[in-house]
């Protein structure tokens, strides 16, 4: 990267001499300046069936909930599980201090607004936006490798970040593809093998590198429950009655052929109800187990997840009952890959994620949502990687009624 940053000056520095205008402002910036990210794209045809009312917002909606149990098929271009990212870091060491940050934003790539009247524009007026745009990371750390580092800012949360990292289908679209068009991502398996980690304000500490054991422990922004069914309690408010506490355990192995991780992680949380109704509980708590394990070219990630009030898909996501009872969730994914000698690895998921019914529950909240994955992912390039998959998700509400989405998805990601 350049040494300097150099910033046009108009207007005040022009008052002052034309030679200081020529020159404009230069800020020292070091050599610890560096920019990455990606760009991905995929073309999806989505088959989608049943006409069960899902509530739970995307955790339905993402597994073909619909209107009619004729088949019908949507196709979109959009980008997959990992968004459009454009990353600005950088890191230096000063007074024995090892420094970074980093800064990103996260545009998206369908156009479903394109040419679309928007009521809240004057009549006549086209809402002409081309999708939606997130900002997921603004963080620093410090630190020493004799001790450990310090990150302040937003980034992955600590809980369940190591089992979406592992997910095959980070490089591809995963399941939601048909009916989450507009949107910067679809959810990969999200929601269903394991629950979304989002991206978090937080304070934590990692730990330094014992000979492959390492942990951190945070405290990370409040949130309360958010109900998107009409039938549990929650608000569309997300700030919590307290900083929750992430942390997660891991150790990492590597050999001549056989390389792996072994994690678990965690998030307690008090929760405020904001409707005022006394909950049964008011503590939240979660915790999973994570195994990716690779011999040669084969690779195994095994994954489980069980926690009281965290909801399903988006964490705090229809937890509790309307009446404040706590409800119970858990789930997992399994997943196999093979790097074949053209160097194209293909994979092979199932994952499952489960939300139990409590007190006296309506019948028709999610209950159960699964999808199998069939991935090959090819490196086209040292930077360049084409894909396709075929998912294969079910929901199913408390009733037993099912709604079926089938999707297959051809594109590809580029990193720089």
């Amino acid at each position: 990267m350049n040494k300097n940053i150099k910033l046009a000056v108009a207007g005040a520095v022009l008052a002052l001499s034309a030679s200081a205008a020529n020159a404009g402002i230069i800020i020292p910036a070091g050599e610890w300046l560096d920019i990455g990210g990606n760009v991905n794209t995929f073309v999806t045809h989505t088959r989608a069936s049943g006409n069960a009312v899902i509530n739970g917002g995307v955790a339905g909606a993402a597994s073909g909930a619909g209107n009619s149990n004729t088949e019908r098929g949507e196709s979109n271009l959009t980008t997959g599980l990992l968004p459009n990212y454009l990353s600005v870091s950088g890191t230096t060491r000063q007074n024995d201090l090892d420094v970074a940050f980093t800064i990103s934003i996260q545009p998206g790539t369908s156009t479903t607004n394109g040419g679309i009247q928007n009521a809240a524009f004057a009549p006549g007026v086209i809402d002409d936006r081309t999708g939606n745009q997130e900002n997921r990371q603004a963080f620093m750390t410090f630190g020493d490798k004799s001790w450990g580092s310090v990150k302040l800012g937003k980034d992955l949360g600590i809980f369940a970040g190591t089992a979406i990292l592992n997910d095959m289908t980070l490089l591809g679209v995963g399941n939601g593809a048909g009916l989450l068009a507009g949107n910067t991502t679809t959810i990969g398996g999200i929601g269903s093998g394991y629950i979304y980690a989002d991206w978090k304000a937080q304070a934590a500490y990692t730990s330094p590198n014992f000979s492959g054991f390492q942990f951190t422990i945070g405290a990370t922004q409040g949130w309360n429950q958010l109900d998107n069914s009409g039938e549990s309690l929650g608000t569309t408010g997300r700030s919590g009655s307290a900083p929750a506490v992430e942390g997660q355990l891991s150790y990492a192995w590597t050999g001549n052929s056989l390389s792996g991780k072994l994690w678990t992680s965690g998030l307690v949380q008090k929760v405020n109800n904001p409707g005022g109704v006394a909950l049964n509980d008011d503590r939240v708590q979660v915790a999973d187990l994570g195994v990716n394990v690779n011999i040669g070219d084969f690779g195994v990630t095994a994954y489980g997840y069980k926690g009281d009030g965290i909801g399903t898909t988006i964490q705090f996501m229809d937890g509790y009952t309307e009446a404040g009872v706590q409800r119970e969730s858990d789930g997992g994914y399994i997943q196999a890959t093979y790097v074949m000698p053209s160097k194209t690895k293909i994979g092979l998921a199932y994952g499952i994620s489960n939300l139990d019914r409590a007190g006296a529950d309506t019948n028709l909240l999610l209950k159960e949502t699964e999808r199998t994955t069939l991935g090959a992912y090819h490196p086209l390039t040292k930077h360049l990687n084409l894909v396709a998959e075929y998912n294969d998700a079910n929901a199913k509400n408390q009733a037993s009624q099912e709604n079926k989405a089938r999707t297959v998805s051809l594109g590809g990601i580029l990193f720089f």
